[in-house]
């Protein structure tokens, strides 16, 4: 089966950056709308960010936008979500994924609902 794997989330200061990564095994990524979805202690699971393999059109949700920037890293078949200027409120657990029914095309607003399979997510605490 394709699992999805994140990596590169810690402890990080407000105003801080991380560098999370999505690869997968068996599947090559660029292929792929891959999306980043996050969650909070006590919160929904929430659509972050998105990017097309059609033309890498990006997709960030209000709350993140002109700090979070995806891309993808195609030699290392993998996914990028740079995150700057953190805040406490960026807190939670982040996840990549795949659309149930379209590949290609980010489909906004980001529905968890709409997700292939998930994988363990990689911890994201913003704190002083």
């Amino acid at each position: 089966q394709v699992q999805l794997v994140e990596s590169g989330g810690g402890l990080v200061q407000p105003g801080g950056s991380l560098r999370l990564s999505c690869t997968a095994s068996g599947l090559t990524l660029e292929n792929y709308a891959i999306a980043w979805f996050r969650q909070a202690p006590g919160k929904e699971r929430e659509g972050v960010s998105c990017i097309s393999s059609r033309d890498d059109s990006t997709y960030n949700t209000g709350s993140v936008k002109g700090r979070f920037t995806v891309s993808r890293d195609n030699a290392k078949n993998a996914v990028i979500l740079q995150m700057n200027n953190l805040k406490p409120e960026d807190t939670a657990v982040y996840y990549c994924a795949r659309d149930r029914y379209v590949r290609s095309i980010c489909v906004v607003p980001l529905d968890p609902g709409d997700v292939r399979a998930w994988g363990h997510g990689t911890q994201v605490t913003v704190s002083s």
